[in-house]
């Protein structure tokens, strides 16, 4: 396993999307499951970034473990901001218009649908989520 430790700003996106892209690629994953993994992180780093800490920052650990059989990533995101489950929301209604759904929501429900896996638990004072994705 190996991580990357950054603040939790939006500034440090790219650096996070780099540190898992990279060993997708290195393993010729598909392109459209580099983009899945992309939306993916963008949502969860992002929604660290603004709301673990606020209104102040802190730290965000970002782990990264490779199975070769099957292939399978698995990302962790870890921080000690607020008490927060993203995963107790309910799904959004996607069969009613946008305009008759309440805003926000859609950002999680994406990532459920684009990983095969995710489990959150708040361990040690810390928000741990994690993901797997089979490639």
């Amino acid at each position: 396993m190996e991580q990357l430790i950054v603040e939790a700003t939006v500034e440090n996106l790219e650096r996070v999307t780099d540190f898992i892209i990279e060993s997708l690629e290195e393993r010729n994953c598909k392109p459209k499951i580099i983009m899945q993994m992309e939306l993916v992180i963008e949502e969860l780093f992002v929604n660290v970034a603004h709301y673990a800490y606020k209104p102040n920052v802190g730290q965000c650990t970002v782990q990264r473990e490779i199975e070769e059989e099957p292939r399978a990533i698995t990302i962790t995101f870890i921080d000690s901001g607020m008490p927060y489950n993203p995963l107790e929301h309910e799904d959004p209604d996607t069969s009613l218009g946008v305009e008759e759904r309440e805003i926000g929501g859609l950002g999680i429900f994406l990532v459920k649908k684009n990983v095969d896996k995710i489990t959150y638990e708040h361990k040690d004072g810390q928000n741990v989520l994690r993901l797997t994705k089979l490639f």
